[in-house]
């Protein structure tokens, strides 16, 4: 089975924050606002080229926003700022993109692709970036009648980071200080700071002197970035850009070394607990070779010393040959091109008269640009049916983006079971990861009639987009010779805020409101593999196992949740249970104004509950035991004093 890619993320709201990029030698000084800026000369799409802002004489004022159509802040600003041309036209303001470091034909291209509604500019040799001093895509700048710049910086506020969507609504800077210029009215607030990807190619003057051998790309890096990043970062896969060429590597080379050396690359959010299957990890080696690369100035070297090209496995091929069954998405669904990130459930009949046990599976995204991740279940019970058939006969308002099979259901499969194995969890996906089989002796169990129902998870691209998911089952011959996998729960019990009292609300303004719950279980058994769950305000979680008498093992230990970032993680060594083990899940909450994800400005009290707006708090784990149940038997600890530094046992 392939291991997931370096960069095995979407590159998004998600999940990658890029870094401030740094001033190079010989770049101009920055503009700052307030002064008259020099003409300077963009290519146009279809030849020639013009001078800005003197192209643009007669209008009140000019806005230059620097574009790249491979960074994904920039293009989900594509349909915002043609909404924004369009708007603005007849007021005498004129709203103009340029492209840096991209030549005319590839910006027509582009344009024409995401049907931009304003006029496209080709900056290939970077003199329109280095006259205003712009440092990443997007970045605007206003431009009165007079050539002065009057503004400068982000469109709004929309992006915390190139990797967070922000969740309240934006403040629209640009449109603000476009109204305050026509009115004759100093701006407000004049200058920001853009988020989004650096202008590149990477600069390097000064390199630093070699240790030892000299790195080059072909020789040293080209192989690192074939075995980590390329399964996503090619053209038509999640990466945002490609990393298959020495310019494109160079491009990237500033994010390279940082998100490498801060482990934010790969995107892998255990920092403790048993080795797991598919980590993302990288080898400090390879983290050290990419910085000596870099901060050698991303020498070139022998394009003959370089492997071949690497060859992907993908298309109609399946990573363990035909499945036994292949579910697929009734049809078509579209997704706008702006917006929050979309979840998604959709209902895919299996047919199956027979109770099967899946001991593989295989997830093919009909489109991977937009396909974050997938979280898949079984549903005997035909209400993710009934919630479907509901989402059709909706009456949809005009244009509605986002539109096709499925339900909106942004906490999995959307509902609450009237009994516990009526729904059930058989997998999921993430960038990178190819088929998938189960432990050896294990599988999923998949009853006659249900349905399968997977909640997608869509990333927007700055156009629009359809997918048609399909997932390939591979059943065991003889399911009686197997073990199901089933279902260790550890719910959030107490809260050591409150005095040990049960997890009900999370004040509003506490930053740090910590919860906790504990479980014994009662019969012997082996997991095999652990899902942290809470939601939009958790900070940190924690899942540990303590046998009795015995000392605490992390199974899992995230210090940085990321809610849009869950997945299960299989222990490469499945692990022996006995009866009277302690099962613990702690995590911290963040409630406060300072929490950039807290979806409620002001913040509100938040109760424990399953809507998206609630809270939540659980360990789940899976494992495998002789007796028939499809629940591994627990005890919930819920007195005081089994909190205790030694809980009574």
């Amino acid at each position: 089975m392939n291991s997931p890619g370096l960069c095995a993320v979407a590159l998004l709201a998600g999940t990658f924050a890029l870094p401030v990029p740094r001033v190079t030698a010989g770049e101009a000084p920055a503009k700052s606002v307030g002064k008259t800026v020099r003409p300077f000369i963009v290519r146009q799409p279809d030849g020639g080229s013009v001078t800005l802002p003197e192209h643009f004489k007669d209008a009140k004022a000019v806005v230059v926003v620097f574009v790249g159509f491979e960074c994904p802040v920039a293009k989900s600003y594509v349909a915002p700022l043609s909404d924004l041309a369009k708007a603005y036209a007849a007021k005498g303001v004129e709203i103009v993109a340029v492209c840096p470091d991209e030549g005319a034909a590839e910006v027509k291209k582009q344009a024409t692709e995401f049907k931009v509604g304003f006029r496209v500019f080709a900056d290939p040799d970077l003199k329109a970036a280095r006259e205003l001093s712009a440092k990443r895509v997007p970045e605007a700048f206003l431009i009165d009648a007079k050539g002065v710049i009057r503004y400068r910086g982000r469109i709004d506020d929309r992006w915390l980071s190139p990797a967070k969507l922000n969740p309240r609504a934006p403040v629209p800077d640009l449109t603000n200080a476009i109204d305050e210029v026509l009115a004759g009215k100093p701006v407000t607030v004049a200058e920001t700071e853009a988020v989004g990807c650096p202008i590149g190619p990477v600069a390097k003057p000064n390199p630093k002197p070699p240790i030892g051998a000299p790195v080059t790309f072909y020789k040293d890096v080209l192989p690192v970035l074939q075995n980590r990043c390329q399964e996503c970062h090619r053209p038509g896969e999640v990466g945002p850009f490609s990393l298959l060429t020495y310019k494109q590597a160079t491009r990237w080379g500033d994010l390279i070394k940082e998100y490498t050396a801060s482990r934010a690359m790969p995107p892998w959010k255990p920092v403790g607990g048993p080795a797991y299957r598919n980590e993302r990890t990288l080898p400090k080696a390879e983290v050290d070779l990419l910085a000596a690369w870099v901060d050698a100035g991303c020498p070139e070297g022998d394009p003959k010393q370089g492997p071949p090209a690497k060859v992907f496995a993908g298309g109609a091929e399946w990573q363990f040959g035909k499945p036994d069954l292949i579910v697929e998405m009734p049809a078509k669904f579209h997704l706008g091109p702006t917006g929050p990130d979309h979840f998604r459930a959709v209902v895919m009949p299996t047919g199956l008269n027979v109770d099967k046990m899946i001991v593989a599976y295989e997830v093919k995204p009909g489109n991977p640009r937009i396909v974050h991740h997938t979280v898949n279940y079984f549903d005997t019970t035909g209400t993710a049916r009934q919630m479907e058939k509901a989402e059709a006969d909706r009456k949809k308002a005009a244009g509605e983006p986002d539109r096709g099979p499925g339900y909106t259901a942004a906490m999995g499969i959307g509902f609450t079971p009237p009994k516990p194995n009526s729904i059930g969890g058989i997998g999921g996906w993430t960038p990178g990861l190819r088929g998938f089989a189960l432990p050896s002796g294990t599988g999923y169990a998949l009853p006659k009639g249900s349905d399968v129902v997977v909640q997608m998870h869509y990333h927007r691209t700055g156009k629009p987009e359809t997918d048609r998911t399909k997932i390939g089952l591979y059943f065991a011959k003889d399911g009686a010779d197997l073990k199901p996998l089933k279902a260790l729960v550890v719910p959030g019990l107490v809260s050591p805020t409150a005095a040990h009292k049960p997890f009900e609300t999370i004040p509003a303004g506490n930053a740090a409101f910590e919860v906790r719950g504990r479980v014994i279980v009662e019969q012997d058994c082996t997991i095999h593999s652990v899902l942290p769950h809470m939601h939009m305000l958790g900070k940190k979680i924690k899942v540990t196992m303590t046998p009795a008498g015995g000392a605490a093992r992390v199974l899992v230990d995230i210090p940085e949740w990321d809610y849009n970032w869950q997945e299960s993680y299989f222990f490469k060594d499945p692990i022996a249970v006995k009866a009277g083990t302690m099962f613990e899940v702690s995590a911290v909450f963040d409630n406060s104004a300072g929490n950039p994800n807290n979806p409620s400005a002001p913040p509100r009290d938040v109760k424990r509950g399953p809507q998206t707006t609630d809270e939540m708090l659980f360990g789940f784990i899976r494992a495998t035991s002789d007796t028939p149940s499809p629940l591994i038997k627990t005890k919930l600890l819920t007195d005081p004093k089994d909190y205790a530094p030694t809980p009574k046992r």
